[in-house]
């Protein structure tokens, strides 16, 4: 991932750690899980950006023409109730928790936690900060909690995290192009989940960054870190915060260079990757401010390692759609 989108761990910290089993969730746990889940229809779909605000090198052009099958997907992303439930339910220790520390943006880390900030800053993004003791349930570090964010995207979870959670429900990271499609709504070729204007009459419709990054926010759109899951209005296609609040895991390995190493997102690989290399990101987050990372449009993309962890980075998941028998 770009360092200013979020920062990646170091080489060497991966943490192994056994995933629950497959369909764990008791049948009644289960059934509330896959609520709230939205259909997708299968078919071809253009995915990608060429427009002014595009970034070439990550591999966002050029626009073309990819076909899904048909699937459902979480219409929000996975809130800090659900992991909790997760997390009840098998034990699971996240990776921040197992390695101690994750990213957290500077200005967020209250005097509680600042004992806990590791030294050293991130080159080119100096506002983060590693803080000891950051993780889901203490989202700024030691003396913060999730309290009144029950209904707020899950964060400090990294690919391998969201990958256990989604085999323990049943389900599945979304591919690339899945989350793409999905976050449309149906549009073509649209700039944002609701059109191509950032705030249509003068509204809200996503959060993200307003004012000077990284020293000023207004909060013009209500939100200085994450919203509800379900904050502002869905899509299309019914899904909620495509654009903004998370960065959001997807199943594919990141190439910057699809259109000659293969179109990205036309199967899931169950087997993970090796240490190091980079899974793909989408939505951009609360960070996201157009002076510096204008990727809360719907066709921008970047990556980080699976083991990374940042407080702006969460998932959904999506379910593959059987055919009759």
């Amino acid at each position: 991932m770009s360092a200013c989108c979020g920062p990646a761990r170091e080489g060497g910290q991966a943490v192994t750690t056994a995933p629950p089993a497959e369909f764990a969730v008791p049948v009644r746990g289960r059934a509330e899980l896959l609520r709230g889940m939205v259909a997708v229809p299968g078919g071809p779909f253009l995915m990608g950006g060429e427009d002014e605000d595009a970034f070439p090198d990550d591999g966002e052009g050029p626009v073309r023409e990819v076909t899904t099958g048909p699937f459902h997907i979480d219409a929000a992303c996975v809130s800090n109730a659900r992991f909790a439930v997760f997390v009840k339910a098998t034990g699971y220790r996240t990776e921040a928790e197992l390695i101690g520390w994750s990213y957290v943006f500077g200005a967020f880390v209250p005097p509680s936690a600042r004992r806990a900030v590791l030294p050293g800053t991130v080159p080119g993004a100096p506002w983060w900060r590693a803080v000891t003791g950051a993780h889901w349930r203490a989202p700024e570090g030691p003396g913060t909690s999730i309290g009144d964010r029950r209904d707020h995207p899950v964060v400090h979870v990294s690919w391998n995290d969201a990958t256990a959670y989604a085999r323990w429900a049943g389900k599945r990271l979304p591919t690339e192009a899945e989350w793409e499609k999905a976050a449309r709504g149906g549009l073509v070729r649209a700039r944002f989940p609701w059109g191509d204007e950032l705030t249509p009459n003068g509204r809200h419709r996503c959060n993200i960054w307003q004012g000077d990054f990284p020293v000023r926010n207004t909060r013009d759109d209500r939100h200085a870190g994450t919203a509800p899951v379900k904050a502002y209005a869905p899509n299309g296609y019914g899904l909620y915060n495509t654009s903004g609040n998370v960065w959001e895991w997807c199943a594919d390995r990141f190439s910057a260079d699809w259109h000659t190493a293969g179109r990205p997102g036309t199967r899931t690989d169950p087997a993970g990757p090796p240490h190091g290399e980079n899974r793909v990101l989408r939505g951009g987050s609360h960070l996201c401010h157009r002076s510096y990372c204008n990727r809360y449009r719907v066709a921008a993309r970047t990556s980080n390692s699976p083991d990374s962890t940042t407080g702006h980075g969460g998932f959904r998941c999506a379910l593959t759609v059987r055919p009759p028998a």
